[in-house]
């Protein structure tokens, strides 16, 4: 499932060609929908936000469009109206007069007055989406101490979407690696200075994803491992599926766990239990 960076990203592509512009035509492939089509067709788009994994278009009059990708749904952006060749299913049309805005594979969409948007089931359970230029790391560490979250285990926090909004498997991992800290600590446990650094490192890994399309390695050793022939999944992340290989802070074996049902990678050495 893409993660907060991805659809952020996703969002800067859509907003590209749709905001600021009347958008003429909207198709919905889910009948329930369609009679939403007349609502929003010849409207401008005001803007473009996500909120974690969801994006929402609002428009000029009042309406919004929920979207989330869900496992497979994916946004392309078109230019002019004829449509790609594509063996997925396109559930979300929408064209300006010069370009198109398609959603494939998704199911989970909706149509919204905008000022009830707060009421919506998923949004509504959302911590800070940490997209969010506004969240800093100080909100980060007091959720940390927040009685709801205080005595949960860090690897079951980091998927929990209502503490940070847009976190989920890959970003866990390599965020608790660049943290030194063991999936199985609890909130409570973690030091003032421990905080401090999973707050920070959770904005860092997370923007270093969104500007590098999904690279969570630092700049430098990035670069290094450009060189090099490593297939490209070895070159994006720290430890995220890299289990049985050499950590690149300490060259100890990167190991994967199971945990909350989903595939978890660390580093013991750099991650002592």
């Amino acid at each position: 499932m893409p993660e907060g960076p991805e659809i952020r990203r996703a969002a800067d592509r859509i907003a590209a060609v749709l905001e600021g512009n009347v958008v003429e035509t909207v198709r919905f492939a889910a009948p329930r929908l369609r009679g939403q089509a007349p609502v929003l067709r010849g409207h401008r788009v005001t803007g473009v936000e996500t909120r974690g994994k969801a994006m929402l278009i609002h428009f000029e009059h009042g309406w919004s469009i929920y979207a989330h990708n869900q496992l497979y749904g994916v946004w392309r952006v078109q230019p002019g109206h004829s449509l790609p060749d594509s063996s997925r299913s396109l559930r979300l049309l929408l064209q300006t007069a010069n370009d198109s805005a398609l959603l494939y594979s998704a199911s989970d969409i909706s149509v919204w007055r905008s000022e009830e948007l707060s009421a919506h089931p998923f949004l509504a359970r959302l911590g800070p989406d940490i997209m969010d230029p506004g969240l800093g790391w100080r909100a980060i560490a007091a959720r940390l101490q927040a009685p709801a979250f205080a005595g949960r285990s860090l690897a079951a926090l980091y998927l929990d979407q209502r503490f940070l909004a847009g976190v989920g498997n890959y970003l866990r991992s390599e965020i608790l690696f660049a943290a030194g800290l063991h999936p199985a600590r609890r909130a409570s446990s973690l030091g003032v200075r421990e905080r401090g650094r999973l707050a920070r490192e959770t904005l860092a890994i997370s923007q270093r994803s969104y500007r590098s399309g999904g690279v969570t390695l630092s700049a430098t050793l990035a670069r290094a491992l450009t060189r090099s022939e490593l297939p490209r999944e070895q070159r994006r992340f720290a430890v995220f599926g890299r289990s049985d290989l050499p950590c690149y802070r300490c060259a100890g074996v990167v190991v994967r766990i199971e945990s909350n049902s989903r595939r978890l990678y660390l580093c013991p050495g750099c991650q002592p239990g």
